[in-house]
């Protein structure tokens, strides 16, 4: 049995007029000016980024987000991004030895690899420790903790690690009522 040639049929799953708009501006702001030329000039890469790189869908349909639980936790997440880097600069700026560094394995209970994804990119956006490697199988964190002078210190960076994996489970892993 000969197939038929479908041509461009898989174009309209490809294109996305979100993803072109969202591009042209972020072109607009990186030529910083204007001008209708500029607003082509960003319409041409963008729908070229949109139908030849195309990205896969992103595996939303089992969430079920709780929006406020949401904008708490950002806000909680932001109010303990400044009070990491004033740790952070301390840290640096003390006059005392640099602190005693640990790497642990961390295991995390989300089932969605897009929550595992954002928790590890909300981790490492935090001053003081860093995800080095992600074990996705076994869904296993390997993190670099910067302050591990004693048992507290650990311990505190661990459940805060804890803490915030509690909260993303809250926010998009719930079971729907």
């Amino acid at each position: 049995m000969r197939r038929k040639f479908s041509g461009f049929s898989g174009l309209r799953h490809r294109f996305r007029p979100t993803f072109v708009v969202w591009i042209t501006v972020m072109w607009l702001m990186l030529m910083g000016e204007l001008s209708l030329a500029n607003l082509l000039g960003g319409l041409v890469v963008a729908v070229a980024v949109v139908l030849l790189l195309p990205l896969p869908a992103m595996p939303v349909g089992t969430l079920d987000i709780s929006w406020g639980k949401l904008a708490k936790f950002f806000f909680d997440w932001f109010v303990n991004l400044i009070r990491g880097s004033i740790r952070v600069g301390w840290l640096a700026l003390r006059p005392a030895a640099p602190p005693k560094h640990a790497i642990v394995e961390v295991p995390m209970r989300v089932n969605s690899e897009l929550v595992l994804t954002l928790a590890v990119m909300l981790y490492n956006l935090q001053p003081g420790g860093a995800v080095t490697d992600i074990d996705i199988a076994n869904r296993m964190l390997t993190v670099h903790l910067l302050d591990a002078d004693t048992p507290a210190d650990l311990d505190r960076e661990i459940t805060s690690l804890k803490d915030m994996e509690r909260r993303l489970i809250a926010i998009f892993e719930r079971s729907p009522a």
